[in-house]
């Protein structure tokens, strides 16, 4: 089981390198992360976009483009098309979104004929690492589904226990987050997580164990959950906090980055292939190692 970023990185380094196709790459932050994975031999790089542009900032950086290989595209929509749908086709290639939109590029990878559509709905997948905490946490979804109902929340499950068994965790804890610990009929979250928690004992949502409703103290705070007479066996050491709303996930995922110096590692689950989506103020650090983790989720 891995248990920290650095454990991640090496598992990456470690499996065969894969191919990640950058959609709309003229972007210095993105092509800093993306150059370090290529060092690194967790990817080979195929930049789509306009490459009098992204060769511009290779050079700026002192890259070596011959590192690379390059589709000229100027129009962005175009470019997220034509990214999507060498992803598609090819075995161990993988997407990154570059210098565009989210709405186009989720555009591109959503549609029906040549996308990376699944069954299941996408959703936002963050790994952190936190000084305070024993192994790396789980959660979802700080960026992708804004105020998923019962079903949508079974399917944002699933998405992130298929990244927690890439990274070896065989049988996590899923805690479902609310603001107190009791099932209340005036709070939605704590009636989804009694549901939730039916579907997991009945076998709907395999491979892990479902817990909750948990406030966040007694999720990842043993000490906290005894305090509070709360007897759920998994209080307290929760491996996936899965969150009611987008701003609570947002706000949770910036506060560990922002304040308590967290490292992050964040793609979007639940399509035929990772898709690397991270923010303009995620550090070129966080990139990479976002890089890394659908590397090895794509190793699946």
């Amino acid at each position: 089981m891995i248990k920290s970023i650095d454990e991640l990185i090496l598992k990456a380094k470690k499996i065969e390198t894969k191919t990640m196709v950058v959609a709309c790459a003229a972007d210095q932050h993105v092509l800093e992360a993306v150059e370090l994975a290529r060092k690194n031999n967790i990817i080979n790089g195929i930049l789509v976009g306009d490459e009098i542009q992204i060769k511009n900032i290779l050079r700026s950086l002192k890259y070596n483009e011959n590192d690379y290989k390059f589709i000229n595209e100027i129009d962005q929509t175009k470019a997220c098309i034509a990214a999507v749908k060498l992803v598609n086709k090819e075995k161990g290639f993988f997407l990154m979104k570059g210098l565009v939109g989210t709405s186009i590029i989720l555009k591109a990878a959503l549609n029906k004929d040549y996308g990376l559509r699944t069954h299941n709905r996408i959703s936002h997948v963050s790994v952190l690492e936190v000084d305070s905490y024993n192994k790396l946490i789980f959660m979802s979804d700080g960026a992708m589904n804004i105020a998923p109902n019962l079903d949508e929340k079974r399917q944002i499950v699933e998405n992130s226990v298929m990244v927690a068994h890439s990274l070896g965790l065989d049988n996590p804890k899923v805690g479902i987050i609310g603001a107190v610990e009791k099932v209340n009929p005036q709070m939605e979250a704590t009636l989804d997580a009694e549901q939730l928690i039916k579907m997991n004992k009945e076998g709907v949502i395999k491979e892990c164990i479902v817990g909750g409703p948990f406030a966040i103290d007694n999720a990842i705070n043993k000490e906290a959950a005894l305090h509070k007479g709360i007897t759920d066996p998994i209080a307290g050491e929760i491996d996936i906090l899965i969150m009611p709303r987008i701003e609570a996930g947002n706000i949770f995922y910036k506060t560990m980055m922002f304040l308590a110096n967290a490292r992050g590692a964040s793609i979007i689950a639940g399509a035929t292939k990772p898709i690397v989506l991270t923010s303009r103020a995620d550090s070129s650090d966080s990139k990479f190692n976002s890089i890394a983790l659908a590397a090895i989720v794509a190793d699946l």
